[in-house]
C-alpha cells in the first residue's frame, strides 16, 4: 500500500481553478474528487502500482480568510459557506488563517509556514510514503528538504500558464523552477490538460467539474452555485 497525503495552497488552488474556469477552453472549474482520483491514478503509474494500492489518507487545504464583517461587505459569506462544503464532501480538511485586513489590498501572512509544518508534521508521524503539494512558492523548499531527509517523496503539481485577461493584462501562473528541481516527482498538471486534447482521457476529464458532477454531484464545484472560486 502507498499511503499519500496532500495539501493545497488554496490560494494558488483557487487562481489555477479560476483560469480553467473563466480562461480556457474546458470552462469548467476543477474538481477536487477529481483531482484526487487523478494524482492516485498517476503515482500508480509511476510506480507500477493497481490504482486501489494507492490510497489517499488526507488532504489538507490553507487558505487566509477575511473577518465576519469584511466578508459580509463582500456578500462572500454564501459563497464562503458553499466552499467549506466542498471541502467537507471531498474530505479535505480546511485550515483557516486571519487575513491581514491592515494593509491595502489585504494579504495572507503565515499560512505558508502553517501549511508546511503540518505537512512535515504528518509525514513525520502518520506513516505517508509520498506528499502531494499544490504549490508554487519557491518558500516551500525547505519543506521539500525536510520530507527528502525523513524518507518521504514530494510530488509536486506544477503548472507553466500564460494568458491575457479580460482587461487585456498579460497573467501567468507558473511554478517555481527550485520546487521543481528539488522535487521527487512533478506532475505537470496543465500539460496533462493539454495533451488529453489530442485524445480520450477519462482521468483528465475528470478533473473538471462539468464532467466530474456527473459521476458524484456531492464533490464537484457545481458553477451555477456561488463560489469562492470567482472571487
Amino acid at each position: 500500500m502507498t499511503r499519500v497525503a496532500c495539501f493545497y495552497d488554496g490560494s494558488y488552488f483557487v487562481r489555477v481553478s479560476n483560469y480553467y474556469k473563466h480562461y480556457h477552453r474546458r470552462n469548467s472549474f476543477l474538481s477536487f474528487a477529481g483531482f484526487h482520483d487523478f494524482v492516485r491514478q498517476w503515482i500508480a503509474q509511476e510506480y507500477d502500482l493497481m490504482v486501489n494500492h494507492c490510497q489517499l489518507v488526507q488532504s489538507h487545504f490553507f487558505r487566509g480568510r477575511f473577518s465576519l464583517q469584511a466578508a459580509k461587505t463582500a456578500n462572500a459569506l454564501e459563497s464562503d459557506r458553499y466552499f467549506d462544503q466542498l471541502l467537507m464532501f471531498a474530505g479535505i480538511t480546511s485550515h483557516y488563517y486571519p487575513m491581514n485586513e491592515a494593509v491595502n489590498p489585504p494579504q495572507e501572512k503565515g499560512i505558508d509556514v502553517w501549511m508546511a509544518l503540518e505537512a512535515y508534521d504528518v509525514a513525520l508521524h502518520s506513516g505517508c510514503d509520498v506528499i502531494v503539494l499544490f504549490i508554487s512558492d519557491q518558500d516551500f523548499l525547505p519543506l521539500i528538504r525536510k520530507l527528502h531527509g525523513i524518507g518521504v517523496r514530494a510530488l509536486v503539481v506544477a503548472v507553466d500558464i500564460r494568458y491575457t485577461d479580460t482587461g487585456g493584462l498579460d497573467r501567468s501562473l507558473a511554478t517555481s523552477q527550485q520546487l521543481v528541481q528539488e522535487a521527487t516527482h512533478v506532475l505537470w498538471l496543465d500539460q496533462e490538460i493539454e495533451a488529453s486534447d489530442d485524445g480520450n482521457s477519462d482521468s483528465v476529464d475528470g478533473l473538471f467539474a462539468i464532467h466530474h458532477k456527473n459521476v458524484s454531484a456531492k464533490t464537484s464545484m457545481n458553477p451555477s452555485k456561488p463560489s469562492t472560486l470567482d472571487r
